[in-house]
């Protein structure tokens, strides 16, 4: 079983930046495929960026360039550092991590980011 607890969220004008944070409980963190993914209201949930064990990455169309995710294994730690914000950014943000062998996947719980002015 994999606990995942998001944090960083926030309200934050057009054009700033954010970092989202996602803990991860579990020895073997290492080993996951973990992703970011957010859902606006009346909207589906999309993936936003995902990253890999090895650290390959690939990021929706929608952030490329503004967005950067990373891991820190010896922390259990994945990271979503959001720069040049618009407003169509918001939405709750939901760290995913994937068995790689199993295809167990699991959620956080969400964090709310908003960009207005």
């Amino acid at each position: 079983q994999v606990q995942l607890v998001e944090s960083g969220g926030g309200l934050v004008q057009p054009g700033g930046s954010l970092r989202l944070s996602c803990a991860a409980s579990g020895s073997i963190f290492t080993y996951y495929t973990m992703a970011w993914y957010r859902q606006a209201p009346g909207k589906q949930r999309d993936m936003v960026a995902r990253i890999t064990s090895g650290g390959s990455t690939n990021y929706a169309d929608s952030v490329k360039g503004r967005f950067t995710i990373s891991r820190d294994n010896a922390k259990n730690t994945v990271y979503l550092q959001m720069n040049s914000l618009k407003p169509e950014d918001t939405a709750v943000y939901y760290c995913n991590a994937v068995n790689p062998t199993t295809f167990a996947t699991y959620w956080g719980q969400g964090t709310q980011v908003t960009v207005s002015s």
